[in-house]
């Protein structure tokens, strides 16, 4: 399993950190390796969301399903993506740090054996597009990332 992780300190207070990063619909402003995400279920961010994330990575495009699978305002959130045979699970945090607050993206890129061999080159590979897509969402919250 790839493992990927980044905090980010931004000045934004934790409600506010949260409330950008529970809708799901603004990983496409951050991520550049999102092209879109669509609404599928759920009226707004929440428990009850789920979603259809085009990505894309060295011109191929994937399709994953996200369904939040845990909820807790403003704490934090899990969503799960599956696109066979690949299952990502991301958990993203926020908590208070002096004046704002720190936001902590994980992400689990699962896939079934015999891919998993590979588990050594997709670590490269997941660690390269999380880089981007933490630098991203620094700019987003206006603050630094460290992995």
């Amino acid at each position: 399993m790839a493992h990927y992780q980044c905090r980010i300190r931004t000045p934004l207070a934790v409600a506010d950190a949260f409330a950008y990063m529970e809708d799901v619909r603004n990983f496409a402003h951050w991520d550049p390796g999102v092209v879109s995400v669509t609404q599928l279920a759920g009226d707004g961010p929440g428990p009850d969301a789920i979603y259809d994330v085009l990505t894309s990575n060295g011109g191929r495009e994937n399709l994953f399903r996200y369904i939040v699978t845990a909820y807790d305002r403003p704490v934090g959130f899990t969503i799960v993506g599956k696109k066979p045979p690949f299952t990502s699970t991301d958990v993203i945090t926020v908590e208070p740090h002096g004046d704002g607050s720190i936001v902590t993206y994980a992400a689990d890129l699962d896939m079934p054996f015999p891919l998993s061999l590979a588990d050594g080159w997709l670590k490269k590979i997941f660690d390269r597009i999380g880089d981007a897509a933490a630098a991203g969402l620094a700019d987003a919250l206006d603050g630094e990332w460290e992995r």
